[in-house]
This record gives structure tokens, C-alpha cells and sequence, in this order.
């Protein structure tokens, strides 16, 4: 293990947390060539899982294919350790559908420490950051608690739910990052003093409950797809068990315990002030919000293989434990049900996240940058895509390299970040698809096809997986192409790049895949994988079905990226122009967006100024 006990020599990149943002962050920086010191309170929570024991869903398994297409780990350590693959969304359209994973916790959690230890140019180091260090108007470092300096060219903090957590369970509260592990105490300090806005944010996690005591003969099993594809287009063997998961629901008598006793929940006592999230509402807001439901479905899932215990999926709460359990035991098969853990609610603190730029650096502390959850994003994938674009961003400051971004038409990462720099953050940010104008075009079967060459650019996908990706991609465009010529589309059919290709919409290529001749002509190329088969079977039949829809998109994306290409001067007055309106010099002054398109996101600033802002910005 490669812990540093002296810090004679500066590092490019300092990591400030082992969660999914600080494992994508330092991996990435390390594999573009920078010395990296990840900085975690312990080694061993390296990946840790700390809620739910899946990664995906609608959405988030979108962000995952993303990760994968630029380089990323987080789907290849999906499919090694997924016990039950499914796609969502399959009675819906091609764009909105996406992969859910249950992974054994304990193997995600050892795959993933495994690629940071054998990394070599990652060095860990357990201690706490009690403050960021500056040399000039730059980052140079941090200071350890226990007063220890590290150098370096950039520091990226990702700390998760550990700034100055505070776990609630009914009246009792008690200071922990997670259940169990301190929280940091020192470091929101340093970042206010040096200028930053903090928030709070609240969050929370369902009780963990004894296997033994649970009656599953009487509980309905559910099971993954019966012919799983893998997450990662790097995936080569692919043979996954399909273990089951249980479905149980409340009902009216629970309703009754929590809502006799909904005064002991700290959210609704008013011991917790801070918001937390709407999408994933804990079972005291689903009973009180919903009141006309007479029951809502709760999950009961292995968290890893031959675990002991089980996670309550749609059970999140911060009721007294003794309230938990006596709810839980009027559900059928858990009358008799005893806690692992019992379930909880985290407050912590955020850094509003328009005081960044798109590349996640913050806009007045050159060479820091903020990743995860501390921009007030919730789930593993959120934090994951942050935490790869932080980390190359934070390579390329390093090296003095251009800045990479991704636009909305491009990922739903671009997406993310753009929300999160030009839109109020007032509860913990979820991804969904409604939240991507793009969806159609940003799709997980074509995330090889869209960023892929970008992955390869950056010097993080392999040469070799590009060109396995590129195969793929010429066997679907030979295939197009045929329909439009009217051929078969054969292997030697002329490729077309994934940056010019305008997809058909002829009529011959949508009979084809109404016929079945589609999965015809890829079935009698032997050069097709079982893999490799679903997966240009399905991007095809998105292209075919899309492309009229996607044509007029283009048309109205040529007017946005003009917007995102003119830049904004970084010390912009915007009070002194009196063509907007006060909020939106208000709004725009704490914000700072960089360019006219990001402007014209933020919330508050309405088409008028951005067209009064367009004509100030012309004569500059």
C-alpha cells in the first residue's frame, strides 16, 4: 500500500476524499500523467457504498455510459461486481431507457480500492484537510489536522456528506460524515475564509435490517433481465448471476405509527432545517405528502453476497429507532424484523455550485477545484461524472492545457454541470432524463458513438478500445448507408464518423428494422459478438426511429452553441448596464457565467436581457 508518511515532494493534484468522486478524480489525473495524493479519513471507506447497493437507474445509468465513453471506472466495476441487471424504462422509447444495477457492495468496493493501489502514481495518505493553502492568487496545498503540509499544483475537494455532518436519529444527533465515521470539523472554515458561500443540505438512509429475522416464504421475489447486457463497452466476458430482490408494501397501519409519532422525526420537529431531496423522499414524506396512497412498495435487497443484512429500498427515515422498528413489523413478512443499523438522516454542508466554472475550478480560486456531493448533487453517478471532469481539468491546469468541457447537446454530464454553475442549488440535485433538451440524441447505446473520440483525445480510453468502438460504429453506418443506396450494407460499405453522421430516416431503412432484416444483416457477419450484437441492434433501431426528430433539433442547436461561444469578460459589469433588469444584474453578478449561453440558464434572467446583454456584449 502506497501511504505516504513524509511529504518531502510536491504533488500535481491532491485529492480530498475516497468516495466515487475522488476515486474517478484521481484516477483520471493519474492516468493523464500527474503525481496525485488522495487524502481520505480512511482507507479502507475507499468506494464505499454508502447507501444503496446499486449503481444506475433512469438517468444516472445515462451519466454511467458517459463515465465509461470518456474513460471512466465506475461501469467496468459495475459489471464485475452486478449480481442483478436490468434495463428501466423498456416499454418506453430508446432515449429514456437505461441500465440498473445491484452490485455486491463488498466487490465494487475491493475492485475499485484494487485499481487505486496498483495506480502508480496515486499515493494515499489518511488524515484530515484542515485547510486549503494558496502561494500567491494560486492553490498550493493543504494542511493536514495534524499540522502537516502537502504541496501541489491543484487540490480537488470531494468530500461527500463529511463537511461538518451531523447524523439525526429522532432527538438524538451526533457529529459523523457517515454512521460511524467522524466528520470533517476544520475545512468549511478555510473555504469560507476564503471567500466561498456555504449551504447546508440534508440527506438520509433506510434501516438495515437482520436477515435472519425476516420471513421471505411469504414475500414476493423479483429478478433481473434474463439476458443482462453489461454497462461498459469495454466489458469482454460477460456471465453475471441474476439474484433476486424482495417486494413487500406498507400499509395502513404502518401509515398510522408514522404518522401518530411524525412530530419525533427531526425533518418535521425542526431539529433539521436544512432541505433535503425531493425525488427521493423518506417514508415520513411519502405518508404525509401522499396521504391519499394506501400503501407505497419498499425494496429489500442484498447489500453484497451472503450478507446478513438487508437494505430497505423506499424506507428512508430518521424516526426514533424504536418507531422504525415497530412500522416495519406491520409489513407482511417482517413482523418479527430486527435492525443491523437503524435508518438516518444526515445534515452537511455544500458549496453552492455557481461560484464554479464549467470545468468544476473555482472561479476565484485558481487551481481548487469541487467535486461530488459537496455541489450539492445526490448519488454515486452525479458524483462519479464530477469526479472525472474535475480530475481532468485539474491534469490539464497542471500541465497548462486548454479546458475540457461538455455541452448539453453533447452528455448529460454537460448537462449536470451546466444545471449546477447557472441554476440555484437549493436541495440535493438528481439527475433525470426531462432534464436534458437533447434526450433524443443522448442516448446510453450511442455514449461510445458521441465521446468516445473524446475519451481517446484526452489520453484516457485506450487505442485499442477505440478501435473496437470504431468497428461497432462502422458496422452500423455500413449498414445505413446500404439502406439508402439500396445494398446490403456489407462490412466494406464506406464508414461514416460519429462527427459528421447525419442519421437516415429513409423509408427503406425504417422497413428494414419493421421486417427483421436489421438483426438479419448483423447475424450473418461473423465478426459480431454476442455482446456486440445487442448493442448495435438497439442503436440502430434508435437512429432509424429518431432521425426525423433529431434533424429538426440540429436546426435550432446551430442558435444555442452561437450563445455558448460568446464568452462574457470575467469582470463584467453587469450593474452598470441598465438594459437588464435587477435581478438579473443581481442574479448575474453572484453567478458570473462565463458565457452568453450560460447566462441565459440562469434562473431569474429572462430572454429580454440575455438579447440586451447580447447587444452590450457586441460592442465590447
Amino acid at each position: 500500500m502506497k501511504q505516504m508518511t513524509k511529504f518531502k515532494d510536491p504533488f500535481d493534484v491532491i485529492v480530498i476524499g475516497g468516495g466515487h468522486a475522488g476515486v474517478e478524480t484521481a484516477l483520471s489525473s493519474s492516468a493523464l500523467g500527474c503525481s496525485v495524493c488522495l487524502i481520505t479519513m480512511g482507507v479502507a471507506s475507499i468506494a464505499r457504498m454508502s447507501c444503496n447497493p446499486a449503481v444506475g437507474g433512469i438517468a444516472k445509468g445515462h451519466l454511467l455510459s458517459e463515465i465509461d465513453a470518456l474513460g471512466g471506472y465506475m461501469a467496468v466495476a459495475t459489471d464485475f461486481s452486478g449480481v442483478q441487471f436490468k434495463i428501466l424504462n423498456k416499454s418506453k422509447g430508446p432515449a429514456v431507457r437505461a441500465p440498473r444495477v445491484l452490485v455486491d457492495k463488498r466487490l465494487y468496493e475491493k475492485n475499485v480500492q484494487s485499481w487505486v493501489l496498483k495506480a502508480k502514481n496515486v499515493f494515499l495518505c489518511e488524515g484530515e484537510v484542515s485547510n486549503i493553502l494558496f502561494s500567491g492568487e494560486r492553490c498550493s496545498g493543504v494542511r493536514l489536522l495534524s499540522g502537516e503540509t502537502i504541496n501541489s499544483s491543484a487540490v480537488v475537494v470531494t468530500c461527500g456528506t463529511f463537511l461538518r455532518g451531523m447524523v439525526h436519529v429522532g432527538t438524538k444527533r451526533s457529529s459523523a460524515g457517515r454512521m460511524g465515521e467522524e466528520a470533517a470539523s476544520d475545512l468549511t472554515a478555510s473555504l469560507v475564509s476564503l471567500g466561498f458561500r456555504v449551504g447546508r443540505l440534508k440527506t438520509g438512509t433506510p434501516p438495515r435490517l437482520k436477515r435472519s429475522t425476516i420471513n421471505f416464504s411469504v414475500i414476493n421475489k423479483t429478478f433481473g433481465d434474463a439476458s443482462p447486457s453489461p454497462t461498459s463497452f469495454r466489458t469482454k466476458s460477460f456471465s453475471p448471476p441474476n439474484r433476486p430482490s424482495w417486494v413487500v408494501n406498507t400499509n395502513i397501519k404502518t401509515h398510522k405509527i408514522i404518522e401518530d409519532n411524525i412530530d419525533l422525526s427531526p425533518m418535521y420537529s425542526g431539529q433539521i432545517t436544512a432541505v433535503g431531496p425531493r425525488y427521493c423522499p423518506s417514508i415520513e414524506d411519502k405518508v404525509f405528502r401522499f396521504s391519499d396512497k394506501p400503501s407505497h412498495r419498499i425494496i429489500l435487497e442484498e447489500e453484497w453476497s451472503g450478507s446478513k443484512q438487508i437494505y430497505t429500498g423506499g424506507f428512508s427515515t430518521s424516526l426514533p429507532s424504536e418507531i422504525q422498528l415497530c412500522a416495519l413489523r406491520t409489513i407482511s413478512g417482517l413482523e418479527r424484523v430486527e435492525f443491523y443499523r437503524p435508518g438516518y438522516a444526515i445534515e452537511y454542508d455544500f458549496i453552492p455550485p455557481s461560484q464554479l466554472k464549467s470545468t468544476l475550478e473555482s472561479k476565484r480560486c485558481p487551481g481548487l477545484f469541487l467535486a461530488g456531493q459537496i455541489n450539492g448533487t445526490s448519488g454515486y453517478e452525479e458524483a462519479a461524472a464530477q469526479g472525472l471532469i474535475a480530475g481532468i481539468n485539474a491534469a490539464h491546469s497542471v500541465f497548462s492545457r486548454g479546458p475540457f468541457n461538455l455541452r448539453r447537446d453533447q452528455a448529460y454530464i454537460g448537462v449536470l454541470i451546466d444545471d449546477l454553475i447557472t441554476k440555484d442549488v437549493d436541495e440535493p440535485y438528481r439527475m433525470f432524463t426531462a432534464r436534458a433538451e437533447h434526450r433524443l440524441s443522448l442516448r446510453t447505446t450511442n455514449s461510445d458513438r458521441r465521446l468516445s473520440h473524446l475519451g481517446r483525445a484526452i489520453g484516457l480510453l485506450p487505442e485499442s478500445t477505440y478501435l473496437e468502438i470504431m468497428k461497432r460504429q462502422k458496422k452500423i453506418d455500413g449498414f445505413l448507408v446500404g439502406c439508402d443506396s439500396g445494398t446490403t450494407g456489407s462490412p466494406g460499405s464506406s464508414f461514416i464518423s460519429s462527427n459528421n453522421h447525419k442519421p437516415t430516416h429513409s423509408k427503406r431503412a425504417k422497413q428494414a428494422t419493421k421486417n427483421g432484416s436489421v438483426s438479419a444483416h448483423i447475424l450473418k457477419d461473423e465478426a459480431v459478438t454476442k455482446l456486440n450484437y445487442s448493442l448495435i441492434k438497439n442503436e440502430l433501431d434508435a437512429i432509424i426511429k429518431y432521425a426525423p426528430y433529431i434533424h429538426r433539433q440540429e436546426q435550432l442547436l446551430s442558435r444555442i452553441l452561437q450563445n455558448d461561444r460568446l464568452c462574457i469578460p470575467k469582470n463584467f459589469e453587469y450593474f452598470s448596464c441598465l438594459s437588464l433588469s435587477m435581478e438579473a444584474r443581481e442574479k448575474l453578478s453572484i453567478v458570473l457565467p462565463e458565457t452568453l449561453g450560460q447566462a441565459s440558464r440562469v434562473s431569474g434572467v429572462t430572454p429580454s436581457d440575455i438579447a440586451a446583454l447580447s447587444v452590450v456584449l457586441g460592442k465590447a
